[in-house]
């Protein structure tokens, strides 16, 4: 996996050498960047001799001259350059042995790398680091770290890991932890294995590391019809309220909040959603943390600016996962007040994974065509939300394309690239 440019921006150092998407470089300063850790601590000079490849075969040596801070811009096919370090673990909740096959490849890779868990915020079990791995992040301070928690008895990790293996996580949170290295952290929460007294007793093992823990994330594990080999059940209503209950109680303790609670255990328990002001930063939205609370606050401070009407009738279907349908209507709702727009809300089932998946960003090409073909006659304009797609293409997870299932059912599809503000939504009906 060579460092190969997938695309250069505008007005910058690479564009005026004429370096290309698809152009390799082989080293910088006569040392090979093995990622892009490398690369940004190798560019970090006023002076450098950049050894590329072209897409022809032909090889160069350039010599720069820059300010000690300006940036390349260049941006690169893989955060890595060489191998990623691959989950060794077969974790009971596994989301990607939950698959059927036939999928894009992409889509079975295992990563428990490091280098990934700081450049991107992807979770790291910390099963897999090397003498040398840790040296690194030592030595160049590399954090935060987005680590896979779970649980903190050792016993009972090991066995959801499915490593009997593993090493004492607490040992290696409290190295981080000496080292002033920040971490948010993930807890997969499964009933019957880490939930209720077990949840509240990791969350208290972890009190004396609060210094450098920016975040808990505690999801509900996700189950799809393709699992095998394993009895795990889904969160029902009133393990969520439990669930919600102990991360209040262990946020009033330190006087701090700290640990959440993602969104889907909130629509599950049926309570609202946390106030804005207590997701803070809201440092775990890719983890379902916060998302909807962040939409509705932001239509709240949009909703004044609205138009009574609009001139031209506009007459929508929106698809959604049904995790976010309710907070969704309540936006929705408020939109069809105005004169002339009518938005009609569908909340998709998921046929594809099973009943037990609810999220958007699982939605497939086809769970769209089997929940909507039926009113097919009743869609001309489709919104969905870009979250449902592979990023900067139109491909859907069953790789169907957003062009198929226009085709599929006759109509257009406007796709919301912003996951998180309603801007996109309100330009399309008031533009």
């Amino acid at each position: 996996m060579p460092a190969i440019i997938s695309s250069v921006k505008d007005d910058s150092i690479a564009q005026d050498l004429k370096l290309l998407p698809g152009d390799e470089i082989i080293s910088i300063n006569n040392a090979k960047p093995i990622d892009l850790i490398d690369y940004q601590y190798m560019i970090a000079t006023e002076e450098l001799y950049l050894h590329i490849k072209r897409t022809n075969g032909e090889e160069e040596i350039i010599e720069i001259e820059k300010d000690f801070n300006d940036d390349m811009g260049i941006c690169f096919e893989s955060a890595v350059f060489d191998k990623i370090k691959p989950c060794t673990n077969k974790c009971i909740f596994c989301f990607v042995d939950q698959q059927p096959p036939g999928l894009r490849n992409s889509l079975y890779i295992k990563d428990d790398d490091y280098r990934l868990s700081y450049l991107q915020g992807t979770y790291i079990t910390m099963t897999n680091l090397q003498k040398k791995d840790k040296e690194r992040i030592e030595k160049m301070m590399l954090g935060p770290l987005y680590i896979s928690l779970h649980t903190t008895n050792n016993d009972l990790r090991r066995r959801m890991l499915g490593n009997p293996k593993a090493p004492d996580i607490m040992e290696e949170l409290n190295w981080l932890n000496k080292l002033d290295i920040p971490v948010h952290m993930q807890i997969v929460m499964c009933p019957g294995y880490n939930d209720g007294d077990k949840l509240a007793k990791t969350l208290d093992d972890l009190v004396k590391l609060k210094s450098n823990i920016l975040s808990i994330a505690i999801v509900p594990v996700g189950l799809t019809k393709y699992r095998e080999g394993n009895a795990l059940k889904k969160a029902n209503k009133d393990k969520a309220a439990e669930t919600i209950a102990i991360i209040n109680d262990f946020n009033k303790k330190i006087g701090n909040v700290v640990a959440y609670a993602s969104d889907e255990f909130y629509v599950l328990a049926e309570q609202d959603f946390p106030s804005y002001e207590q997701y803070k930063d809201f440092g775990q939205l890719e983890d379902g943390v916060g998302i909807c609370r962040m939409l509705l606050n932001d239509f709240e401070q949009q909703k004044e600016n609205l138009p009574k009407a609009v001139d031209t009738p506009k007459k929508f279907t929106m698809a959604i996962g049904q995790n976010a349908y309710r907070s969704t209507k309540q936006v929705i709702d408020e939109l069809n007040k105005i004169k002339n727009v009518n938005i009609n809300l569908i909340p998709v089932k998921s046929y594809f994974w099973g009943d037990s998946i609810t999220v958007t960003g699982l939605i497939t090409g086809q769970d769209l065509i089997d929940n909507l073909l039926h009113i097919k006659s009743e869609i001309n304009d489709l919104i969905i939300s870009g979250v449902m797609l592979r990023k900067f293409t139109n491909d859907f997870l069953d790789s169907l394309t957003v062009e198929d299932v226009e085709d599929k059912l006759e109509c257009n599809i406007h796709v919301l690239e912003d996951y998180y503000t309603n801007d996109e939504l309100i330009d399309l009906l008031v533009d």
